[in-house]
């Protein structure tokens, strides 16, 4: 129930600063004018984005205000399919947290919001960020009021600027750092929010720190900026810096990130991230959405012409105190702990023996220990925040983080208080075990409540957590370590590129009718910040994949060398082996009576209902269209055969001729005489398909149409191993959207 505003209004009063309590209230008149028409829609939808406000969709069975709520697109700047408007449909608020950090309170303020505006439930994300799902929009300017008293902004959580920093969330504790990023990431977040040369971006920019190279907390390879604590000795004396990365990224397309500088001083770090931010909003891309992250300038440029513009920049800049200021403020930055450091406990339950092995991480300081709370799909109940924030209280000083695997940690536990703490988490039911196991899946929202989900990530998940949690402690001790990241789309919001078994959904045709499939990304590395990326193997229907899990927990198990990684597992049996071990599950059932993939996971009703087509009793009518896509899907696997040979120039050129079959497919529906010449049947997919919109869609519009046309216009220039795996990889996207126009345009002229 919402609390009466003037109450609360009056316990805020002098708590909110004052700049930040005018952007609510700039926020609140511009819901006003948008309200009466007076505002544009897509300036709008910018501003709200720049606060953190998003749609929300509800075309998956779920129910609001006791009605069922069909295809809602909030706010959309046009009304929607049945009596709803943009303004009765709730949608998301996302709640910036630089670095992770929290306190006791925040986390009541989140509990009451939770609570009051939303559905009782705070989701946290992949960028230590929180969600609240469900939030009216009218209510957004209360609910940013009540968090900015609490110290929390949401100011640029979405939109083309600057994203959540994160860091990892062991930094300071952590035995194997190099020294502590907190303060660092504290004081770039403070200086770069709200800054008016990140005001100008054509897409989102994000950063992030780990305090060492090796262990994944902090993924710096996957981000606009990773920073990475180093130390060097100069004249016998020991100074600190960071490895400096720039233009990495998940994306439908990941790219690794690009060394900058092998050591930038602390004192360098804000006017050198100034200097990139204007590089990037002066030359970045704002046309074309598809390629405006600065990972394509940078492909574009080179890095060395990019490093090279970033430090002219870096000279014109005037010279700002905050530089120094935050930096002085960085270095009194200093946790401590509550209690005297102790002992572990030698014996125990043994719940809290299984949970102590997966959720407990020693600390550098001798006595004391990290403990992880376990989120399911990342959600935590109004009531568990409250509990974990009176548990905060009673064993520590408020050190509180949220992880990048959707997670809650709490630092500085004396080793004494382990089991009591156990206990604790165990009333408020967060003490499940498997923290950072093959159990703990990252999930993006899928299509629960993303617009632009394909497949439900998070039934999945739920799936596959349930399933592996029943025999978790007796799967083999290899299995167990696996990571396991899903996403609803292929934006890689759940991060399946970095994961040991990751999977994205597509949308594929069976027996006629639209199947929810997820993509296969095996051999993603996690470790090393994300130190390389999987490749997709295939597609499988959505009810099918637990089982593709199963058969590569168990031929890991019986099929690894000593101390092999799964990364290091899948190179060796190679492509062609993995292939004929999922094959046959990416085929239709054997009996056609057998619904069961034609509904997706925590959805009773079937995916689709439409008929596109439905065979004879000789067998199903096969077209043109049918044979091209097979086609192309077969090139782009022998492509990435000839890529995991080190031929570069023959999987480029196997990955461009994939495209260009599947444009062919698409052609042939209208004009089955389509000249066999690359260049007209792109000509023709062009005229036909992208001019006319048939090939864009809800979820990326005509954005991979773009790959073929700039891998036509790159055709006769040479491959390197990097431009091959992207072409690869987006000629993966290519076709999986060429299987999707083709499920839309209804009967196919057969053969």
């Amino acid at each position: 129930m919402k609390a009466s505003n003037s109450l609360w209004q009056k316990e805020l009063a002098g708590k909110i600063p004052e700049a930040l309590g005018r952007e609510v209230d700039i926020f609140e008149t511009e819901i006003a004018l948008r309200k009466q028409g007076k505002l544009e829609e897509r300036l709008f939808a910018e501003t709200r984005l720049r606060r953190g406000v998003y749609g929300q969709r509800y075309d998956n069975g779920q129910r609001h205000n006791g009605k069922a709520v069909q295809e809602i697109a909030y706010p959309s700047g046009e009304l929607t399919k049945g009596p709803h408007t943009m303004w009765d449909a709730p949608g998301m608020q996302r709640i910036k947290i630089p670095a992770g950090g929290l306190n006791a309170t925040q986390l009541e303020t989140l509990a009451e919001l939770a609570e009051e505006y939303s559905d009782g439930i705070a989701h946290v994300t992949t960028r230590q960020d929180f969600q609240l799902h469900y939030v009216h929009i009218e209510d957004t300017p209360s609910v940013m009021r009540r968090l900015a008293a609490a110290g929390i902004t949401t100011r640029e959580a979405c939109g083309n600027s600057v994203r959540n920093v994160t860091a990892c969330p062991y930094a300071g504790v952590c035995p194997d750092e190099v020294f502590d990023v907190t303060p660092f990431a504290r004081s770039l977040s403070k200086f770069l929010l709200g800054h008016p040369d990140c005001q100008n971006f054509g897409r989102k920019f994000k950063h992030a720190f780990s305090g060492c190279a090796q262990h994944a907390c902090g993924l710096t390879s996957m981000h606009d900026m990773g920073l990475i604590a180093v130390q060097r000795s100069e004249h016998g004396e020991r100074k600190t810096g960071f490895e400096t990365y720039v233009g990495g990224g998940l994306g439908a397309v990941p790219y690794q990130a690009k060394l900058f500088d092998p050591f930038l001083p602390p004192e360098e770090l804000l006017p050198v991230a100034q200097a990139i931010a204007r590089v990037f909003a002066k030359y970045g891309e704002k046309k074309n959405r598809s390629r405006a992250r600065i990972k394509f300038l940078i492909q574009d440029l080179g890095i060395e012409k990019f490093r090279e513009l970033v430090w002219e920049e870096r000279k014109s800049l005037p010279p700002d105190p905050r530089w120094t200021e935050y930096l002085e403020g960085a270095a009194e930055f200093k946790e401590s702990p509550l209690k005297p450091a102790g002992e572990r406990p030698l014996l125990g339950s043994s719940d809290f023996q299984r949970w102590a092995k997966t959720n407990i991480r020693r600390q550098k300081q001798a006595g004391y220990s990290v403990a992880t709370i376990a989120l399911p799909l990342g959600d935590i109940t109004a009531n568990q925040l409250r509990a974990l924030a009176d548990i905060a209280r009673r064993f520590t000083k408020e050190t509180i983080r949220t992880t990048v695997e959707q997670n809650i940690v709490l630092r500085w536990i004396s080793d004494s208080d382990l089991a009591q703490l156990h206990q604790a988490l165990q009333g408020a039911g967060l003490a499940d075990p498997g923290a950072e196991t093959i159990v703990d899946i990252v999930t993006c929202p899928g299509t629960d409540t993303c617009k632009l989900g394909i497949s439900s990530s998070r039934g999945l998940a739920a799936e596959l957590r349930k399933t592996l949690a029943e025999k978790n402690f007796q799967l083999d001790e290899a299995v167990q370590s696996l990571h396991i990241k899903i996403s609803g789309c292929f934006n890689s919001c759940g991060q399946h590129h970095v994961a040991d078994l990751g999977f994205y959904g597509v949308s594929r045709k069976m027996a006629g009718y639209a199947v929810p499939h997820f993509q296969v990304v095996l051999g993603g590395e996690w470790t090393h910040n994300g130190g390389s990326y999987g490749m997709p193997v295939m597609a499988i229907p959505s009810k099918r994949i637990p089982e593709v899990v199963r058969r590569l927990a168990d031929r890991y198990a019986t099929g690894r060398k000593d101390g092999e990684e799964f990364k290091e597992f899948i190179k060796r049996i190679g492509k062609v082996e993995l292939k004929g071990l999922l094959e046959d599950l990416a085929r239709p059932a054997a009996d056609p009576a057998d619904r069961s993939i034609f509904t997706d996971w925590g959805d009773p009703r079937e995916y689709s209902l439409e008929d596109l087509g439905v065979g004879e009793c000789a067998g199903e009518v096969i077209s043109a269209a049918d044979f091209d896509l097979a086609g192309a899907e077969r090139e782009v696997f022998e492509a990435q055969l000839a890529w995991e040979k080190g031929q570069a120039e023959q999987a480029g050129k196997l990955a461009y001729e994939a495209m260009v079959h599947a444009a062919r497919g698409l052609v042939k529906l209208e004009d089955p005489n389509v000249s066999e010449d690359s260049d007209q049947i792109v000509g023709e997919f062009r005229i036909r398909f992208y001019d006319t919109q048939k090939f864009f869609d809800p979820f990326a519009g005509g954005k991979f149409a773009h790959y073929l046309f700039a891998a036509q216009q790159r055709n006769q220039q040479p491959h390197t191993a990097d431009s091959a795996r992207y072409l690869i990889d987006e000629a993966h996207l290519f076709i999986e959207a060429a299987h999707s126009c083709y499920q839309r345009m209804g009967k196919p002229v057969s053969v």
